[in-house]
């Protein structure tokens, strides 16, 4: 039975405030004789805890499904729950399931996160990271009183929780500080060593037979580096190409086995880091044509069915050769326009290569990605990526760009110049600011009168970047068959997302 009398020293130290208090005699910190250490300047930010797991996944995505689940029901929210894992990005999803409040709270918190794990900082980096803050906490106090209203006792009866304390988010107010402190929180972040705990060692630890298993699991981390050292160097000499009996009869034959020839532009390759000093953003089209297309316009026209495809073209060669005209290309009459007869040459893909050193990038910070117009990926479906088109340079953001949907990718010769172009849908903002609750823009594709897409042929130097489109789905449920295939063409609003990559993010916030 407990005593009741008077507690001890090391009882209080231990049920009052958590210390025990023989490791505290015999292992006392190593800053106890500093004259000036301070625990909370020694504190360096946490992305992966603090922000990531901690306030979103822990606590924000927690309380959206606690909300759910009192507003709706059991049935209906475990139903709206899945339609939000159907979707893309969470931000997008809960739009319309959730009051207006509990959006810009997630949307500042998303403009938090965006900006902290940047690579660099600046004075002006610093206030919009205390901005976004103080936005999120404005918005968070508004959902805590409305938990405490609704929920504090259901989470007490329950014995969910004992009561409502948020260190993790507290831990944020200190990141504006502990940025000009430590710099950057992507150097600092526990994730560099979470990234390799799974193949260091779970992976190790199952293959082990679990008895003294470091020794085990240590050979095996061992082994593996060594195949994967020797598979990259066989693969820069050829020697992985083909199969076993087909390397046999070549070096029967008396032949070297040679390096492997550069990836074909429409392999599976999307993107990623490029090792190539830092410029400005290029665009350039696939190194293969494609050779199923008409060469000629007519013929091409006929063969995308797209009938203005002509029309277009000639216009745009009047914008070719009067730059300098202020008449719309829509209001050039067609008999004023050159005529075409050389070849026009197709292409599935471009590559477009930035500036993004906040991103997973190469030398010089330069990151590489590819935008696709395949009329037949895969044997499976379209697909008919989306851009973002410099038509301002002078306006900062959204307001100099249009968005455009790329039907095809082609290249012809002018007057002894070759030309790089792409003949796209025009996606446009809805209005001249973003949507107050989630901070995106807001974008409809254009179409005529009678129904039909708004085309335009722009050159390739006009397009910036990939752009990725979300619908808005508002409250309606996706169909379980619904195919992410059909999301441009079966809905008719979208958001702009700017939390796809911190490129993408740092040009549109």
């Amino acid at each position: 039975m407990r005593s009741n009398g008077p507690k001890t020293q090391a009882v209080v130290l231990w049920d009052d405030f958590g210390i025990r208090s023989d490791v505290v005699v015999r292992c006392q910190p190593f800053t106890h004789y500093f004259p000036r250490a301070d625990i909370h300047e020694l504190l360096t930010p946490d992305l992966l805890h603090q922000v990531i797991k901690g306030t979103f996944k822990d606590h924000l995505v927690e309380w959206v499904n606690q909300y759910l689940h009192a507003t709706y029901g059991e049935k209906r929210a475990l139903e709206i729950i899945a339609d939000i894992d159907h979707r893309c990005v969470y931000l997008a999803a809960i739009t319309g399931h959730v009051p207006p409040d509990m959006t810009k709270c997630i949307a500042a918190f998303m403009d938090f996160c965006c900006l902290v794990r940047q690579n660099a900082f600046t004075a002006t980096t610093i206030d919009s990271v205390r901005e976004a803050l103080g936005r999120f906490h404005h918005y968070r106090y508004v959902i805590v009183c409305q938990e405490r209203l609704h929920y504090r006792d259901i989470f007490i009866q329950t014995g969910v929780r004992l009561d409502i304390s948020l260190p993790r988010q507290h831990a944020l107010t200190h990141y504006p500080r502990a940025i000009e402190l430590f710099a950057s929180p992507n150097g600092l972040c526990s994730s560099i060593t979470e990234s390799k705990h799974i193949k260091a060692v779970k992976e190790p630890w199952r293959r082990s037979n679990r008895f003294k298993a470091l020794s085990q699991m240590l050979c095996t981390v061992r082994r593996l580096d060594s195949l994967a050292a020797a598979r990259t160097i066989f693969h820069e000499q050829g020697m992985l190409a083909g199969s076993a009996s087909s390397y046999e009869a070549m070096v029967l034959r008396g032949e070297h086995p040679q390096p492997p020839a550069a990836v074909d532009e429409d392999d599976d390759d999307d993107g990623g880091p490029h090792n190539g000093p830092k410029s400005l953003t290029s665009v350039e089209l696939a190194r293969t044509t494609e050779r199923n297309y008409p060469r000629r316009l007519s013929a091409l026209a006929a063969h995308i069915h797209i009938p203005e495809f002509p029309t277009l073209f000639r216009r745009f060669l009047y914008e070719l050769d009067n730059p300098e005209s202020d008449i719309a290309p829509a209001d050039i009459p067609l008999d004023d326009c050159p005529r075409f007869g050389g070849r026009i040459y197709v292409y599935h893909s471009a590559v477009a290569r930035f500036y993004a050193p906040s991103d997973l990038c190469g030398a010089g910070g330069m990151y590489r990605e590819r935008i696709r117009s395949n009329p037949n990926w895969h044997g499976s479906y379209a697909r008919r990526d989306t851009v973002f088109v410099d038509t301002d340079a002078d306006r900062p953001g959204m307001l100099g760009l249009s968005i455009g949907r790329v039907f095809l990718f082609f290249s012809f010769n002018y007057l002894g110049v070759d030309r790089s172009c792409a003949l796209v849908q025009w996606i446009s903002p809805y209005d001249d600011h973003p949507d107050p609750d989630t901070g995106l823009w807001v974008v409809t594709p254009e179409t005529h009168a009678n129904g039909r897409k708004h085309f335009a042929i722009i050159d390739l130097r006009c397009i910036v970047r990939a752009a990725h489109l979300l619908p808005v789905f508002r409250s309606s449920l996706l169909p379980e068959e619904f195919h992410f295939s059909h999301s441009l063409d079966a809905f008719r609003v979208f958001f702009v997302n700017k939390y796809v990559d911190h490129h993408a993010f740092e040009f549109l916030h």
